[in-house]
């Protein structure tokens, strides 16, 4: 099975902060690589432990997921665009 999920990275003193949004889980790390890295563990280590738990399936409805072709898991929504904007006020 697998699961089609956003990252979001962003610059945080001298940190990167990693999210994904759809299980709220964040992670960071000293270069983006490592931001990236570290945040695809903790999303393993999430889900490894509600499956030990007896959760998972429910932890994946409450997340918004459902099934796709060939076992991928999604949301009903996705990220289409990201970008700064400036707005005068």
């Amino acid at each position: 099975m697998k699961m089609r999920l956003t990252e979001e990275i962003w610059k945080e003193g001298n940190m990167y902060v990693s999210f994904c949004p759809e299980l709220e889980v964040a992670s960071c790390g000293e270069t983006v690589g490592q931001a990236r890295r570290n945040l695809q563990e903790a999303i393993l280590i999430n889900l490894e432990e509600t499956k030990k738990m007896g959760t998972f399936d429910q932890f994946l409805e409450e997340a918004g997921f459902h099934r796709e072709q060939d076992e991928i898991l999604s949301v009903r929504k996705e990220l289409v665009g990201f970008r700064p904007i400036e707005i005068a006020v």
